[in-house]
């Protein structure tokens, strides 16, 4: 698939490539940001280089992996936020917000609009959000997204080589009044 861009009221979400190695680089050196996910700690110049030059354009061509980057209009960098592949139909959202721009909605309202170009677009009927448990900046994105919290996962999250346990939660195409690809029969109490 090809890269697309989509936009909000506020912003601009387009795919990474190597014109923004520098800015990538420097938005994740944040220690919130290597605290929180799975980047590399310390991250050094090359691996900026291969997630815009290697993992964000493989991961569009072979439908793995759909990245944004998620600008304001003027251009400057807010996050990154990216929808990867679990299972026929099941996609996972993850992202990070620089610190300048943390606590604006930015993330919440890229996740959104993420999600529903994944539920109209790739057939996706359930997108799942994860995070370490105590990563309550990301926990509030996803409840303000209209994710439901499911639960906490033992053990469930690698990062940097530690497992961890996680938060669950998922947002289905009704939650953004959407039909579903596929039929679903939700649980009766």
């Amino acid at each position: 698939m090809e890269p697309v861009t989509l936009t909000t009221d506020r912003l601009l979400l387009r795919s990474v490539g190597p014109q923004d190695t520098d800015v990538v680089y420097s938005a994740a050196q944040d220690p919130e940001i290597q605290r929180w996910t799975t980047i590399p700690s310390p991250y050094l110049p090359e691996h900026a280089q291969s997630f815009t030059e290697q993992l964000v354009p493989e991961g569009w061509a072979n439908c793995s992996m759909f990245t944004f980057g998620v600008f304001l209009p003027e251009g400057e960098l807010v996050g990154m936020l990216g929808i990867t592949m679990r299972s026929l139909g099941v996609g996972e959202v993850g992202f990070w917000a620089t610190k300048e721009y943390r606590g604006n909605g930015y993330i919440t309202e890229a996740t959104v609009a993420v999600s529903r170009w994944a539920f109209t677009r790739l057939s996706i009927d359930r997108v799942e959000w994860r995070a370490e448990v105590g990563n309550k900046g990301s926990r509030a994105v996803a409840e303000h997204a209209g994710f439901t919290v499911e639960g906490t996962l033992r053990s469930a999250i690698n990062n940097k080589g530690v497992r961890r346990d996680c938060w669950v939660a998922s947002l289905l195409p009704s939650d953004l009044g959407l039909p579903s690809t596929a039929p679903y029969l939700p649980a009766q109490p």
